[in-house]
């Protein structure tokens, strides 16, 4: 039996009917040119058809000229913190009520959408407001994207767990890691996440030193792949690297260090394991804001301490070399921008610091697919895939900062159903035909 995603089992209602979108240029996600003149249908939330934008409306379905823009697979993010964040209250103002922090939820998720971003991999967040909202999601309440949740982190007893909190579920001994994958497998997990380094993120951890022991980090993995789960590992210092890739996680998140092992980059190509280089993430610790993506020269206005901010702009330039290297030895290499909203920020500064236009939005559309295990129901527009697609105005090849910009979003589908875009904010009778 394949593995039961509760992603997929909390999907809303998908469009019914038949919607013949024709008047396309294509990106199918796979890395192929743009292909002119093409069309898609889609019926029941399902690509049932590519074909070209010659050919006749088909039968019952209603048609939608998108007028030359680029349609292309909704992007994913496999790598972000989504956790409904509350702004700080000024002095005297009231303080937030408990429950306020899953209105801030729904609000960040409904901006994914505004972006084009139809599938999330929230890799930790406090509590189960992910599963929350999801759950909301489900019965209708608001429209958000998919919506991947590792549960808690699996950590060591460790410094992180008094940053992070109930972020982490620490287990020591291989008994209770055991326990832990199936803690979380129980409150609705899609994939199981383990740290097997400490986090770059506070002053009392160091990034080298491996925190799990090997029998217990074998406990993660050989439990979670028997489950049918995949397994994302945090790996910063190249032992929590290579005893992550020995062990034969899924996925590395960061591995900023691996262009000083080619060896392990060429293990992972071996193994099909993919990289998430999470770029972004260094720039906000670096205190670098939105706009920048060429760190040189660029004014920084950091909130972390000096040791950290230091480390920060190191392991951007190591982690930008790591996706270089691990591209050049035919590693994997799926988006994740380790921050809330910046998927389209995160494509931007991988094609600076090294990858093509193409690769990077592959990079956040089949490879993201692949590396969340979803790559035979989304990623590419490709019959029987999932009717996850975005219309674009221009070509995000050329002007991949259109991507940023969601009065560039044209149409955002949602299993077929028109959920955001430009489109939908400036009603025409086109509009009717689909809704």
């Amino acid at each position: 039996m394949p593995h039961r995603f509760p992603a997929l089992i909390a999907a809303p209602p998908a469009a019914q009917g038949r919607l013949w979108l024709t008047g396309a240029r294509l990106f199918d996600g796979t890395g192929a040119p743009l292909r002119e003149n093409a069309a898609v249908l889609v019926e029941d939330g399902i690509i049932r058809r590519v074909a070209g934008a010659a050919e006749p409306c088909p039968d019952g379905a209603r048609p939608l000229d998108v007028g030359g823009r680029v349609l292309m697979p909704g992007l994913t993010d496999a790598h972000t913190h989504t956790s409904g964040m509350i702004p700080k209250v000024a002095k005297g103002a009231e303080p937030p009520l408990p429950g306020v922090d899953a209105h801030f939820m729904a609000a960040e998720l409904r901006d994914y959408l505004r972006f084009g971003v139809t599938t999330i991999r929230v890799v930790g967040s406090q509590g189960l407001l992910p599963q929350q909202a999801r759950q909301a999601m489900r019965y209708g309440a608001f429209r958000g994207p998919r919506l991947l949740t590792c549960g808690k982190i699996i950590s060591a007893t460790a410094p992180g767990g008094r940053f992070y909190g109930d972020m982490y579920r620490e287990a020591d001994g291989e008994d209770d890691v055991r326990r832990a994958v199936r803690e979380q497998i129980r409150a609705g997990a899609d994939f199981v996440k383990v740290m097997t380094t400490g986090a770059r993120s506070n002053e009392l951890e160091d990034p080298e030193p491996l925190q799990f022991t090997d029998p217990e980090l074998a406990a993660v993995t050989e439990e979670a792949h028997r489950l049918g789960y995949r397994v994302a590992a945090h790996a910063e210092g190249l032992d929590g690297c290579a005893a992550a890739i020995r062990h034969g996680v899924d996925t590395i998140e960061h591995g900023m260090y691996l262009n000083q092992r080619p060896d392990l980059l060429d293990a992972m190509a071996a193994a099909g394991q993919v990289l998430v280089p999470t770029l972004t993430g260094y720039y906000w610790m670096s205190g670098l804001g939105e706009e920048v993506i060429d760190p040189a020269g660029a004014q920084a206005h950091p909130d972390m301490p000096p040791v950290l901010v230091e480390l920060a702009q190191h392991n951007l330039n190591e982690g930008a070399a790591s996706m270089r290297a691990a591209r050049s030895a035919g590693v994997k290499i799926a988006l994740g921008s380790d921050t809330s909203l910046a998927t389209g920020l995160e494509i931007r500064r991988m094609i600076h610091h090294g990858l093509t236009p193409a690769e990077t939005l592959v990079a956040a559309t089949s490879t993201a697919a692949e590396a969340l295990g979803l790559d035979e129901h989304l990623g590419t527009v490709a019959e029987g895939k999932l009717a996850d697609l975005i219309v674009v105005d221009g070509d995000p090849l050329a002007e991949p900062h259109l991507l940023s910009d969601p009065d560039r979003i044209w149409l955002v589908l949602q299993l077929g159903v028109p959920v955001a875009g430009r489109l939908l904010a400036n009603p025409n009778p086109g509009v009717r035909q689909i809704t």
